[in-house]
């Protein structure tokens, strides 16, 4: 993986994600595609993800939060690709908002 240029991918997962460790999951994801953004729960029961990095590994983490950890429920994932801004931290998980 890590091929070619980086874009910037949003993620809104709707559903069953939350208090079951799909911010986590999404993390180790991050950490393991050496991308750039972060994870975190929205106030409304979503969870949204932004991240950067080479297109085939954005498009990995996509795949895999469409199907979630084992206890996930997912209704519907909401995905709008970008150009990079390259203002990204190192993946991490950000406080609810």
């Amino acid at each position: 993986m890590n091929t070619g240029q980086n874009e910037r991918l949003q993620i809104i997962v709707e559903g069953r994600v939350q208090g079951i460790g799909f911010r986590y999951f999404i993390y180790e994801l991050g950490l393991f595609f050496k991308l750039t953004g972060w994870v975190k729960n929205k106030i409304n029961g979503n969870v949204e993800i932004l991240a950067e990095g080479p297109r085939d590994s954005l498009e990995a983490l996509l795949g895999e939060a469409k199907k979630g950890p084992r206890m996930a429920q997912i209704v519907n994932v909401i995905v709008e690709w970008r150009k990079p801004n390259n203002d990204l931290p190192p993946f991490t998980i950000h406080p609810t908002d």
